[in-house]
């Protein structure tokens, strides 16, 4: 799964730099219980992307490639600068 909303190279996205997320989803499952799947990587956003457009576009590159969980309620999202 790619986890790069835009490739660019000019300043705006020099400036926003590698971000490191979490994103956890829950699914209830009939008589067994939940599925609970966390995913994490990092991402560089495009110039001007706001921390909404990449969770919803983290959110339907998780869900295209596990179509199972495109209901599945958010439990926790993270997205973070990735310096220490």
């Amino acid at each position: 799964m790619p986890t790069q909303t835009q490739q660019t190279t000019g300043p705006a996205a020099q400036q926003q730099g590698t971000h490191h997320f979490v994103l956890t989803l829950q699914m209830p499952q009939p008589e067994r219980g939940y599925i609970t799947a966390t995913f994490t990587s990092t991402v560089t956003p495009g110039p001007g992307e706001t921390r909404a457009d990449v969770y919803e576009v983290l959110r339907e590159q998780i869900t295209r490639a596990h179509p199972h969980l495109e209901r599945a309620n958010v439990m926790f999202f993270s997205l973070e600068r990735n310096q220490l």
